[in-house]
């Protein structure tokens, strides 16, 4: 006797789909991440329909019956259309077989259980019948069911032939593990797919940048991205797709001193920027200033380090140094954001953030003066809370008195940071000689004093030698 779930479909559109599957004599399933969350108890608006027989002209069918516009693709075979607030996709059932050089599949129609079959993971292979006679019954050849409720991500077929066939799978496998996971109820990626993961790591060689990416992104958008990094680690996956961060790992040691593992401080923080972001009160936002999703804090979070390799260095008098990693890190970033096709107009502010993480830190070390207040306002400009952010997420020490103190210093320098910002106005302050006005004034041609006299005036206001209303 198969479960009957018909209290997940109480949506007008299921029986709307039933109905039309009826008189067109064919059978109907919702299948994939819908399913599966509504037995996590978070139902979804975006459904997906495998049918037997044509997607398009289905869709086309229930589109006339509800009157709603149909967006159809023939070259994938696809249709959609929006109906009470849901987005709801059809697909004709099919069988997939690939060749080893390509990620395109060689495509034929097929059954629901065909169409399972070349599903990525057992939970997301599970669909609800939409036929009169068994409406709502559980579909679920593989178990996906019991891997739900162990928190297991397997694999329907064998797990070689799975990955093998699209090694965006063992991404996708990474990202379900992360995004599922909650710290009542934990997934895991079962041992025999995390083998074959690392026999078929290579295979992600074909894939394009893009598509890798897009998981990333959705990666660093979990609540626990530093896990689908350790995860990446442990499949063998980061040498192809961050060979940089895979370079962090690791404890180097010299006369028995040894710096931290900086791949794993990276997480670290990463994990501290996270729940910064999910403690912060909502704020009214400046339509004049640029915003950036919490997504690419993330990323400077995750790359703030990525320059400490190439400038490890050991001195006998003080131990392991990195000096100027921010500066070679800042360099990284535009080739990593290019390799990864991420958006290039986002890399800037990643670039920024890497660039100046250590400021503010310096100045928990140093006597916090107006000046150098001011020329970290001036090099942040809008960005400057999020540079915040970042820098005391970056405080992750062991030792609890020394983090006791930074913090204490910290608080002292977003003080300071506030006072400044009140009296002079310096963040994004736009420097008040102009090169043209110089030279109508004086009567002079373009040439190098001006250049250093605009220096000169900019670097009197940052010393607060001189006030914007002098100038």
């Amino acid at each position: 006797m198969p479960t009957i779930a018909a209290q997940f479909l109480d949506r007008p559109i299921f029986r709307v789909v039933s109905e039309v599957a009826a008189e067109r004599g064919v059978r109907a399933f919702v299948i994939g991440g819908f399913v599966r969350d509504c037995f996590l108890g978070c139902p979804r608006s975006d459904i997906d329909i495998v049918v037997e027989g044509s997607g398009i002209d289905f869709a086309k069918a229930v589109g006339k019956r509800i009157r709603a516009n149909v967006t159809y693709f023939k070259n994938f075979g696809t249709a959609m259309l929006h109906f009470g607030g849901d987005e709801v996709e059809f697909v004709g059932a099919r069988k997939e077989s690939y060749r080893r050089e390509s990620r395109k599949p060689i495509v034929e129609n097929g059954t629901l259980e065909d169409d399972q079959q070349r599903r990525d993971f057992t939970i997301n292979a599970m669909a609800f019948s939409l036929q009169r006679e068994d409406f709502g019954a559980l579909v679920d050849p593989f178990g996906g069911i019991r891997d739900l409720a162990a928190g297991i991500i397997r694999t329907p077929l064998d797990p070689d032939t799975t990955y093998s066939d699209d090694p965006l799978r063992m991404l996708r496998a990474v990202r379900f593990a992360t995004r599922l996971s909650t710290p009542e109820h934990p997934f895991t990626i079962v041992p025999e797919s995390m083998a074959s993961m690392r026999r078929m790591a290579d295979r992600l060689q074909i894939l394009s940048c893009e598509r890798i990416a897009e998981e990333l992104n959705k990666m660093m958008l979990t609540d626990d991205p530093a896990r689908a990094f350790v995860l990446m680690d442990e499949a063998g996956l980061l040498p192809y797709v961050l060979p940089e961060l895979l370079a962090l790992k690791g404890v180097e040691t010299v006369d028995g001193r040894g710096h931290k593992d900086n791949f794993a401080h990276s997480l670290a923080v990463l994990t501290n920027v996270v729940q910064a972001q999910k403690a912060a009160p909502a704020v009214e936002v400046d339509p004049e200033v640029p915003q950036h999703d919490a997504l690419w804090l993330r990323w400077a979070a995750l790359l703030h380090d990525i320059g400490k390799p190439a400038s490890k260095r050991y001195d006998p008098a003080v131990g392991w140094t990195f000096h100027g990693h921010e500066v070679v890190g800042a360099r990284m970033v535009p080739k990593i954001f290019g390799r990864l096709r991420l958006s290039m107009d986002e890399m800037k502010y990643v670039q920024k953030l890497v660039r100046l993480h250590l400021r503010p830190i310096a100045l928990v070390d140093d006597e916090v003066t107006d000046s150098a207040v001011r020329r970290l306002l001036f090099d942040a400009g809008d960005d400057i809370d999020d540079l915040m952010v970042l820098c005391n997420a970056d405080i992750t020490s062991k030792n609890e008195a020394k983090v006791a103190r930074i913090r204490a210093n910290f608080e002292l320098v977003k003080r300071k940071l506030v006072e400044v910002e009140a009296k002079d106005a310096i963040r994004n302050f736009k420097n008040p000689i102009d090169g043209d006005y110089v030279m109508k004034v004086y009567g002079i041609p373009p040439c190098a004093q001006i250049g250093q006299l605009k220096e000169m005036v900019k670097e009197a206001i940052l010393d607060g030698e001189l006030g914007l209303h002098e100038v």
